[in-house]
C-alpha cells in the first residue's frame, strides 16, 4: 500500500510540474562585442541561413549601385561583403528611401520584402521575388502589400512561418493615433497573414505590440499628421517561435537616432496574438551602454551552426553616430512560470490540475485498503 500512494504521489507531482505551462524568456545581453562583425553601413540587420550558409542583409546604400548591402558567412564570425540586393531605377516620381529588407523563403523561391517611401513620410510596404537569395531583386518588379492612400506609413516587415501548420504571417509597423487601452499615440506592431503565395495580405489585420512605456518615446512635441504630438515609436519586429508552440516577438523601441533605442520583447500563444509585454523603465534585451555601444537595436534572431544556441544579430552606431554597423551576441534564455499569470488563467489551471489528482489519489489510496 505504501509502495502505491508513493508513486500515485510522485506521477501527481510529475503530472502537475509538466502541466504548468512554463516558457523560456530571452534574458538581456549584458556583454556587447568590442567591434561589429562588419564595419560598413549596414542598419537593421537581417541574418539568415540557407544551406549552411549565413546571409545578412540591411538598411544602407550598395557599394555596387544598388541598395540594400549584403554579407555572407560560413560560421557566423567572419562577414566579408557579398553584393546588393535591390535594384531601383531612380525617377522623380518614384520612392527616394528603402528601409528594413527581410528575405523568406517558400518553394524554392526567396522573397525579399522592404518598405519604400519619400523621406519618411508615405513608406508602404513591397515585396520582390528572385530564385536566388541575394537575388538580384528588382524593384521596378516588386509587388505593394499596403496602399499609401488607405495606411499612409507601414515600414519594417518581418515574414515569418508558423511551425505548427505552416501558415505565413506578415508582422509590420504602423501608426495610431488614439490612445485606447492606455496605449501612447505612435508607432505601433501589427500582424496580418499572408496569401496569394506571399503576394498579399489577407486583410485581417491584428495589433501585436504598442507603446505604454516612457522609454519608448521617440519624440516629444513631433509634428505629424497636421497635430503635435508626443510620439512613441515600436518597430523592426522579429519572432521566434519555441518548441512548445510560444512566440516571442522582438521589438526596438524609441527613437533609433538616440541611445535611447533597444531591444525588448512580447510574449503570445498565438502569431496573432493577444501578446504580453511587460517592460518596465528601460529596454530589457540591448540598451545602451556609456563608453561600449550606442542604440543597439533593430534585431533578427538566428540559430548557429550546432542548430541549439540562438543568437542576436542588431546594428549599433560607432562613436561618431554616423555609421551604424551590424554586431552579433549570444542569446541566453531562462524559464518562466506562468508567462500569462497576470490573468490568473494559469494559476486556476494548476489548481483545479492539482484537485483532480489529489482525488485520483484518494481513490487509489481507498481501494488500496
Amino acid at each position: 500500500m505504501t509502495y502505491t500512494i508513493t508513486i500515485s504521489l510522485l506521477l501527481l507531482f510529475l503530472i502537475i510540474f509538466i502541466d504548468v505551462h512554463s516558457v523560456l524568456v530571452p534574458q538581456s545581453v549584458d556583454e556587447y562585442p568590442k567591434n561589429p562583425v562588419w564595419t560598413g553601413y549596414l542598419a537593421d540587420p537581417y541574418a539568415f541561413e540557407v544551406n549552411g550558409t549565413y546571409y545578412m542583409i540591411g538598411t544602407g546604400l550598395g557599394l555596387s549601385g544598388g541598395t540594400f548591402p549584403s554579407l555572407k558567412s560560413d560560421d557566423l564570425i567572419t562577414w566579408n561583403y557579398s553584393g546588393d540586393v535591390l535594384y531601383a531605377t531612380k525617377q522623380p516620381d518614384q520612392p527616394d528611401q528603402y528601409w528594413a529588407p527581410e528575405i523568406a523563403e517558400k518553394d524554392n523561391i526567396f522573397y525579399l520584402f522592404y518598405s519604400a517611401g519619400f523621406g519618411e513620410k508615405q513608406h508602404r510596404l513591397r515585396v520582390a521575388s528572385s530564385k536566388s537569395p541575394l537575388g538580384p531583386y528588382n524593384d521596378s518588379q516588386s509587388i505593394e502589400l499596403t496602399n499609401v492612400t488607405e495606411l499612409a506609413f507601414a515600414i519594417d516587415p518581418h515574414a515569418f512561418q508558423d511551425k505548427k501548420d505552416g501558415q505565413w504571417y506578415l508582422f509590420y509597423s504602423r501608426d495610431f493615433l488614439d490612445m485606447d487601452n492606455g496605449y501612447r499615440v505612435g508607432t505601433g506592431i501589427v500582424v496580418d497573414r499572408l496569401i496569394d503565395n506571399m503576394t498579399r495580405l489577407a486583410g485581417v489585420e491584428e495589433v501585436v505590440l504598442r507603446a505604454k512605456h516612457d522609454w519608448q518615446l521617440y519624440e516629444s512635441n513631433r509634428t505629424i499628421y497636421g497635430h503635435v504630438y508626443d510620439w512613441y515609436t515600436l518597430e523592426g519586429a522579429a519572432v521566434w517561435q519555441e518548441e512548445s508552440g510560444v512566440y516571442t516577438c522582438f521589438y526596438s523601441g524609441s527613437n533609433w537616432q538616440t541611445p535611447t533605442y533597444g531591444v525588448d520583447y512580447g510574449i503570445a500563444d498565438s502569431p496573432m496574438g493577444p501578446y504580453i509585454e511587460d517592460s518596465t523603465d528601460r529596454p530589457r534585451i540591448t540598451r545602451s551602454k556609456e563608453n561600449v555601444i550606442i542604440g543597439p537595436g533593430h534585431n533578427s534572431i538566428i540559430s548557429g551552426p550546432d542548430k541549439k544556441t540562438t543568437y542576436i544579430v542588431y546594428h549599433a552606431w560607432n562613436e561618431a553616430r554616423t555609421i551604424r554597423s551590424p554586431y552579433i551576441s549570444q542569446l541566453e534564455w531562462k524559464t518562466k512560470v506562468p508567462h500569462n499569470s497576470s490573468s490568473g488563467q494559469d494559476l486556476l489551471h494548476v489548481t483545479l490540475v492539482f484537485l483532480f489528482y489529489i482525488i485520483v489519489v484518494l481513490f487509489i489510496f481507498h481501494h488500496a485498503l
